[in-house]
């Protein structure tokens, strides 16, 4: 664990905006299985997100777009049972918030409720104030996520880095003002200009996570996946890969293969 976190016993939206008067970096990854998740809390991960990403990495869909509620609701239930210390946020998947206000709150509820989640996290700019306000008047932490929303990938059409003109520069960063006023405790910024993420962090009191965004922000946030290895028809320029492990995993498979064919395995100390 870091020294410059192991102060915090629990992570909470309070020392999430702490870390950043601070001036500490804050480190997010994804989790979506119970091993995954404990093994994020042993590391020192602040914030651990259960991120509709499930779709991609879990469920081998093109899009986030078809994941339900229910399924969130059941993978943060299982990361919950793991994670002691960091944060546990969960994404709000499409379309069980963007119908209406009331609706909107009622999901959020039942994520916290039935999931353990602490806190959620849902795309979109301005026109979301509404809901966030009432969100956090009732005492549902929510975090925002701006510039690349995955669930608006038909509207966009490609994935690639938004609010290069200027005008979308702007909207992003009214946005971001907006969202910090109306009360999010953390803004995702994904695939901006890295100048831009400097600009729009200054800006705002919230905490800022960027993925593809550059190193001015006040924290990071990867898919576990990508930053393994595990996913080798991924590989865009954001993702630093600290390990290879779908090779590993691949070369321990064909072992056991080979050693099972060879009647190597079980060996005598292995059988009773």
């Amino acid at each position: 664990m870091s020294t410059q976190t192991s102060e915090y016993k629990r992570i909470t939206t309070k020392t999430v905006l702490a870390m950043k008067q601070k001036g500490e970096k804050l480190a997010m990854l994804t989790a979506y299985d119970f091993i995954t998740a404990r093994l994020l809390d042993d590391a020192g991960i602040e914030i651990i997100l259960v991120g509709d990403s499930v779709a991609n990495v879990v469920q081998g869909l093109e899009t986030t777009i078809p994941v339900t509620l229910d399924e969130m609701i059941y993978h943060t239930k299982v990361v919950r049972r793991a994670v002691k210390r960091a944060m546990l946020l969960a994404d709000m998947p499409f379309m069980s918030y963007q119908v209406d206000v009331k609706e909107a709150v009622r999901n959020c509820g039942r994520m916290l409720k039935e999931s353990g989640a602490e806190a959620v996290k849902m795309e979109g700019g301005s026109r979301m104030i509404p809901l966030i306000e009432q969100l956090v008047d009732i005492g549902i932490p929510v975090m925002g996520h701006l510039g690349l929303t995955p669930q608006s990938i038909y509207k966009f059409g490609t994935y690639e880095v938004r609010a290069k003109e200027s005008a979308e520069a702007k909207q992003l960063v009214n946005d971001a003002i907006a969202l910090d006023k109306a009360g999010v405790f953390g803004i995702v910024l994904e695939k901006i200009p890295d100048t831009l993420a400097a600009k729009v962090t200054k800006s705002v009191s919230c905490s800022t996570i960027g993925i593809g965004a550059g190193a001015f922000c006040d924290g990071q946030v990867l898919v576990t996946n990508d930053m393994l290895g595990m996913n080798e028809q991924f590989r865009p320029r954001f993702v630093r890969k600290y390990a290879n492990l779908s090779e590993e995993m691949r070369t321990a498979f064909q072992s056991y293969i080979a050693d099972v064919k060879l009647a190597k395995f079980p060996s005598k100390k292995e059988s009773y």
